[in-house]
């Protein structure tokens, strides 16, 4: 499982880090040949919308994976006395996580994309197809659901060593 999660974590890393780094320089070009060619650009607009969704969806995985995602710890830090119950929480949380990703985002967004595939939508610019810019909602998904599935087994074995 750990070997799988390092590959995970350098796909998504890299990944990240090239959607991000083309992004700049979409943004870029098109700030340079906006205000100084005085001709802007058509494509880098729409491009830079599309890199923006999926660095954004990309990255998300990727920060859950890493458990650096932003989440309200309230009641957790109210059960740190109690490890037990802690991590009956935890346990709960990724449970409910699990099962947003996959029924909103893997089953919910790959039905987009599907749809939007079928229909034969495309950019106007670009004119690429839409669905595969909708594809970035349900592999997302798929890569936090294998985050979570991590984490539920660490603290299933963890539950275990606390009985």
């Amino acid at each position: 499982m750990n070997k799988l999660t390092n590959i995970m974590n350098k796909v998504l890393s890299l990944f990240c880090i090239s959607l991000s780094s083309v992004l700049v320089l979409s943004v870029s070009w098109q700030v340079f040949s906006r205000y100084v060619l005085n001709n802007p650009s058509t494509f880098t607009d729409e491009i830079s919308r599309f890199l923006f969704i999926w660095v954004g969806l990309m990255g998300a995985a990727y920060t859950l994976g890493q458990k650096r995602h932003l989440a309200i710890d309230l009641l957790p830090m109210k059960l740190e006395h109690s490890p037990r119950k802690h991590n009956q929480l935890s346990i709960v949380i990724n449970i409910f996580s699990a099962a947003f990703a996959f029924i909103i985002m893997i089953y919910g967004g790959g039905n987009l994309m599907l749809k939007t595939i079928a229909t034969g939508q495309i950019s106007p610019a670009l004119g690429i197809e839409m669905g595969l810019v909708y594809a970035a909602i349900p592999l997302s998904g798929l890569f936090m659901v294998m985050y979570i599935i991590r984490d539920l087994v660490e603290l299933i074995s963890a539950r275990q060593k606390l009985a």
